[in-house]
């Protein structure tokens, strides 16, 4: 049993991907950010950097005590290693995958969710910011639409750790869509992915967890996503 600590956002739907794909049992622990779950000393005892997602394997490989693995990476690369699915065995395969993963985590992840911030979240409207975040994102969209030509997937005809990671950061915000004109295959392997039963099944316990995901956040959830220091 995989307990999963969740809440609906890119980096939590990516954990729900892969567990319904693989089909192993587990139970969503939710972590509302908007609250402050994320702070709470027995979170931070599994995920110190105060960000969700994170999974205890009560049932890890070498049989001993549950086991726990914070970031959404991280994760996808140990329930991969757990299952012997959705990634390469082999060593040129594997490294591929891995690449990607990194990419994804390293910046398409990063660099669409500070679009988001400036063009959704941010309290006042900073044209530098949006313009730098905007073009950024766009060209990781370019980059990825170009690695998919002639391929079914990222990493070639399977599906993998890869794309689970990349495709819930595809146009996540739907007050501020990107224009996908100009990505041809981004948008059949977007949709692709999207009429897989196993991605639909995880998109719905997004509302399962937080029936109210969507509307307007108020300016205390604000303060507890956005204005954070050090914890000391």
């Amino acid at each position: 049993m995989i307990d999963l600590y969740y809440w609906p956002t890119p980096n939590g739907h990516k954990i729900t991907l892969f567990l319904e794909e693989a089909g192993l049992p587990y139970r969503i622990r939710a972590v509302d950010i908007g609250k402050g779950d994320q702070f709470k000393p027995d979170f931070l005892a599994i995920s110190p950097n105060n960000k969700m997602p994170a999974i205890v394997d009560h049932e890890p490989a070498d049989g001993g005590a549950p086991l726990s693995v914070f970031e959404s990476g991280a994760i996808l690369l140990y329930l991969a290693d757990k299952t012997k699915r959705f990634i390469p065995q082999e060593l040129r395969g594997r490294n591929l995958v891995a690449e990607w993963l990194f990419w994804q985590m390293g910046g398409l992840g990063p660099m669409t969710g500070q679009y988001g911030h400036f063009t959704v979240y941010a309290p006042e409207t900073i044209p530098y910011a949006v313009q730098r975040y905007t073009n950024e994102a766009r060209r990781l969209l370019g980059v990825l639409d170009q690695r998919l030509k002639g391929r079914a997937f990222i990493a070639g005809d399977d599906y993998t750790i890869a794309d689970m990671a990349a495709y819930p950061w595809i146009n996540p915000y739907t007050k501020a869509p990107l224009d996908l004109a100009d990505f041809a295959e981004v948008r059949r392997w977007h949709e692709a992915i999207a009429a897989r039963p196993a991605t639909q099944r995880a998109y719905a316990r997004g509302p399962e967890v937080n029936p109210s995901a969507g509307q307007p956040m108020s300016d205390e959830e604000k303060k507890i996503l956005f204005g954070q220091g050090a914890r000391t």
